[in-house]
């Protein structure tokens, strides 16, 4: 999906380029001011950027100076004038770099991610996420988006009236083929992680040789919070043992009952998500997908409800930050 970019607006600070329609991504804020300060800049303009949001649900910031993950995080507290979140109840592999700023997705650099809204699994997600490109890989690489309500519109009445009826049910079993509980939770601690669960609805049971398996229901479809908007919002698609390649796929379900499997998705109720439904989920996702190569300091800023995101393969080193409100 390709979609021209108007220049919007023009000041001595800004230029604004957007697509003509709505719900097409993303807008561009290029800085044309020399010497503009993007942390005073963030805090005084934010009504413009949320106004792109709200119309477009991610925005890239061309050309705003930021020197390193602090001066990033700075970014981000001063447009939203509150801290930024902790990475808990954790599903990938992340490095805290500074304060509350952590790493991409370390998933080796040939697996594509595919695209989804983050924490769409738990009770409580981020409203905002920001990507800030240090340094682009040498090709590939793109952090791909998707509008949610485009998505969501793609999917046909019968597949969506199941899941929303349903919800998903997210089962994990946390050791040696996934994430350790450890991770996860922040917290060497069973105690810590039993009142984690009991907080956020989730059902636990701990193993005979301390590994832990955990199941929570969520959402399939929600609204956004201040249009009303509904939107396509949950991670059926990856968690379902589906989203494996066929060698690790075939390898996981001939070794292992599929009670020990790392993880997988059902309906609600328990029971199996046809592989048919979720072709289908997949095929809207590529259907509404955006990729666009990153330059070395752009930051992209999304809402979180109304769009999506994944990644391409690369090759070369690659390091985005990613901080969320």
């Amino acid at each position: 999906m390709n979609a021209e970019l108007q220049t919007r607006e023009c000041d001595s600070d800004v230029e604004i380029l957007a697509p003509d329609a709505p719900h097409v991504l993303p807008a561009i804020v290029r800085r044309v001011r020399f010497g503009l300060d993007p942390v005073r800049w963030a805090a005084d303009d934010m009504e413009r950027v949320e106004a792109l949001l709200a119309r477009h649900g991610a925005v890239v910031l061309q050309g705003f100076k930021i020197n390193g993950s602090a001066h990033f995080e700075q970014l981000i507290a001063a447009m939203y004038r509150r801290d930024l979140l902790e990475y808990t109840n954790r599903s990938t592999p992340r490095t805290q770099v500074n304060g509350r700023i952590y790493t991409s997705t370390e998933y080796p650099p040939g697996e594509t991610i595919p695209l989804h809204n983050e924490n769409a699994y738990t009770d409580a997600w981020p409203s905002r996420l920001f990507f800030f490109c240090v340094q682009p890989s040498a090709s590939g690489g793109e952090t791909t988006v998707a509008d949610s309500r485009r998505v969501l519109a793609r999917i046909s009445p019968r597949v969506r009236e199941r899941f929303e009826r349903d919800g998903v049910r997210y089962v994990r079993n946390f050791g040696c083929l996934d994430l350790p509980w450890q991770e996860v939770f922040q917290t060497d601690e069973p105690a810590r992680v039993e009142d984690f669960c009991r907080e956020h609805g989730i059902a636990y049971a701990w193993k005979p040789d301390g590994g832990l398996r955990t199941e929570e229901t969520r959402q399939a479809v929600t609204t956004h919070p201040v249009s009303g908007e509904e939107v396509w919002f949950n991670q059926a698609h990856l968690f379902h043992v589906s989203a494996l390649g066929d060698a690790v796929r075939s390898a996981l379900v001939e070794g292992i009952a599929e009670d020990e499997w790392p993880r997988n998705a059902y309906f609600g109720d328990g029971s199996p998500i046809d592989v048919e439904s979720l072709a289908e989920v997949r095929a809207a996702y590529d259907a509404e997908t955006v990729s666009r190569p990153w330059r070395a300091g752009e930051i992209l800023l999304m809402d979180n409800v109304l769009a999506a995101h994944g990644r391409r393969p690369f090759e070369g080193e690659r390091k985005v930050l990613v901080g969320m409100v």
